[in-house]
């Protein structure tokens, strides 16, 4: 399964007041970039995930977000620096793009 057309553009307007943004297709998902730097990506799923790092990863760890968990085929997981943005937020651009703030303050 591969993101839509529509599913970029959504995540484009909705982190559209950090100005100038940048994607990169992958793995049927994309990035998202600000001045050369990830901070969110979007799964093949549509999911949509902010990069969470130092203390902003305890911020969203204390407010309850789900942590993207990989599962390799053998069975093997990994815990990515991902967080799944909670639906709350994908309704509200402005305080998505304060929390995408506070992700790219510490990446």
């Amino acid at each position: 399964m591969a993101i839509s057309d529509s599913d970029i553009a959504f995540a484009l307007e909705l982190f559209e007041g950090l100005g100038p943004l940048t994607t990169r297709r992958m793995f049927g998902g994309m990035c998202l970039y600000r001045d050369g730097t990830v901070f969110a990506l979007m799964r093949s799923d549509g999911e949509l995930l902010l990069k969470a790092v130092g203390s902003f990863r305890d911020e969203v760890s204390a407010q309850g977000w789900d942590r993207w968990v990989h599962t390799r085929a053998n069975g093997a997981s990994t815990a990515m620096p991902y967080w799944v943005i909670p639906p709350a937020l994908l309704d509200d651009p402005d305080e998505a793009c304060a929390h995408a703030r506070r992700a790219l303050a510490e990446l």
